[in-house]
């Protein structure tokens, strides 16, 4: 036990069966149920650190105790996370957790938009959401629509979680007409390819 730090020992096996480690996180499993804070401002509950945004819960299957803890001591005890009654492996697992994340932190995002529509007032804002809602893309008048104001207002936000709509030619055509600066908005949010029809289209990449 000794590869473990004493503070990790202490907070999990009081609510376990076993008394030994790395044996005892068998006893464990990821329940689904996550959170997001919107800032790092909590403590995991296994391992003690400080400063995280989101806790995910995991649950003793014999006692039924539970802690909320960070993704990263899921995966470095092993913590098992199931699928459709199986247990993932440690690859999956890792896509799984950041998954999450990105969900929670897309959600947030959104969440932060659609009160910002409404302090504001803005049909524009509150028609881009919708239509990002309803196709899951967003225009491009749109994507700048949203990623200005994502970006003057400071809301955390991951550029390529959103996914930017160019199929059409009138959509191609509605870009052409685009101020270059307006595309370097949310130029991140495009595909390289998408980037290499921007540039096609009278756009120049942005500085880096």
């Amino acid at each position: 036990m000794a590869s473990f730090p004493q503070r990790v020992q202490d907070n999990i096996l009081p609510l376990s069966v076993g008394d030994t480690l790395p044996e005892v996180f068998t006893e464990w499993m990821f329940t689904e149920r996550a959170y997001d804070y919107g800032k790092p401002t909590k403590t995991c509950e296994l391992c003690e650190q400080e400063s995280l945004r989101y806790h995910f819960e995991i649950r003793n299957r014999f006692t039924q105790k539970t802690l909320w803890v960070g993704s990263q001591c899921i995966l470095k005890y092993q913590v098992p996370i199931f699928e459709q009654g199986n247990a993932v492996s440690d690859v999956d697992a890792k896509k799984h957790l950041n998954h999450l994340m990105k969900k929670m932190q897309m959600d947030s995002c959104l969440a932060a938009l659609q009160r910002l529509a409404g302090s504001e007032g803005s049909s524009i804002l509150q028609l881009a959401l919708e239509y990002y809602r309803q196709h899951n893309m967003l225009s491009p008048k749109h994507a700048y629509s949203i990623f200005w104001r994502l970006r003057s207002h400071r809301i955390d936000h991951n550029p390529t979680a959103f996914k930017v709509n160019l199929k059409s030619v009138q959509l191609q055509e509605e870009l052409r007409e685009m101020v270059t600066s307006h595309v370097h908005t949310f130029w991140p949010a495009l595909t390289s390819k998408q980037q290499e029809l921007a540039s096609l289209l009278g756009h120049t990449p942005p500085a880096s």
